[in-house]
């Protein structure tokens, strides 16, 4: 007999009555919709969305980047289920006018699939 692989289980689950974004690769959830603040970020590999809060994510140790907006300490971030490289968290931003990302999350959107009710 074929081997059974025991069922996927995620962290977190957020609430099937609310649009949310998931991992592409393993769809553990990601984000609501309402935690989104912009879609115009840039991530390392193209097109990326700032989010407020994210679950069923794990960080790795920040440093030092200099990125399209100036300086900044960020933290990778990672599914936390298949250990993908999703964007990161900004930990810290030096220049005044971009205090805003503190303790935010960019997440590429090549990683991410909108699911439950975006019709």
């Amino acid at each position: 007999p074929a081997a059974r692989l025991p069922p996927r289980t995620f962290r977190s689950y957020l609430p099937r009555s609310h649009r949310t974004y998931s991992c592409v690769h393993c769809r553990a959830h990601l984000a609501r919709h309402e935690e989104l603040i912009s879609k115009s970020f840039q991530g390392s590999h193209g097109r990326a969305y700032l989010f407020n809060s994210v679950v069923n994510v794990g960080c790795g140790p920040a440093e030092q980047r200099l990125l399209l907006t100036g300086l900044h300490s960020v933290a990778d971030i990672f599914c936390q289920s298949c250990k993908t490289t999703l964007g990161w968290k900004y930990e810290q931003a030096f220049e005044s006018s971009q205090k805003y990302k503190e303790g935010k999350f960019i997440i590429e959107t090549s990683h991410m699939v909108k699911e439950n009710g975006w019709d």
